[in-house]
């Protein structure tokens, strides 16, 4: 399937929601974005705990595209072993409203399906 794309080569969208699914859509992107609004900054293998369902390759894909987005910003400290930390962005901080309006839809609607929260 081929994007549309504008004269000047940016990709176009038929619609707003499918303009915000291009930045959310993603098979985790949503929940990364979730913890990290409701817990703030984490390491990966925070998010990995949070989010066991994801392998650690899924997980690496998912937060590199949100990177890429500008929608999250990675730290490397250069200590051994690694630490990388995930936090939102001030333009990833815009999707914070959706983000919650789409827990309080889930609580809402579905909370006897919902396990409840691990700690990190």
């Amino acid at each position: 399937m081929t994007q549309e794309r504008s004269a000047e080569g940016i990709r176009v969208f038929h619609c707003p929601v499918e303009a915000t699914m291009s930045k959310i859509g993603g098979k985790y992107k949503a929940i990364i974005l979730y913890h990290l609004t409701a817990d703030g900054t984490l390491r990966f293998s925070q998010l990995q705990k949070l989010i066991p369902q994801a392998t650690a390759k899924m997980l690496s894909q998912q937060l590199r595209e949100l990177e890429h987005d500008e929608l999250v910003h990675r730290e490397v400290y250069p200590v051994v072993p690694p630490k990388t930390e995930y936090s939102l962005t001030e333009y990833g901080k815009t999707l914070s409203p959706i983000v919650t309006e789409m827990c309080r839809w889930g609580e809402e609607h579905m909370a006897d399906q919902i396990l409840p929260p691990k700690q990190v």
